[in-house]
């Protein structure tokens, strides 16, 4: 896999930075336009379901999981 790229979303009103290999970030692209939303409205959902896990953990999560499902 590639280096990290980091991208900045807002969630919950506040701005934080999120770093992902390349693959992943087209796998949410992907994702994002398959269920007709934004790249930040789809991360927004896996934040709020995320429990405690490291968001970044998360979304590299559900890209697999969508990937295989």
């Amino acid at each position: 896999m590639g280096s990290l790229k980091k991208r900045s979303v807002n969630l919950a009103g506040h701005a934080t930075s999120l770093a992902l290999e390349p693959e992943f970030w087209a796998a949410l692209e992907r994702v994002a336009k398959q269920d007709a939303v934004s790249i930040a409205a789809l991360i927004q959902r896996i934040d709020a379901g995320r429990g405690e896990r490291p968001l970044a953990s998360a979304c590299r999560v559900f890209a697999l999981q969508r990937a295989g499902g």
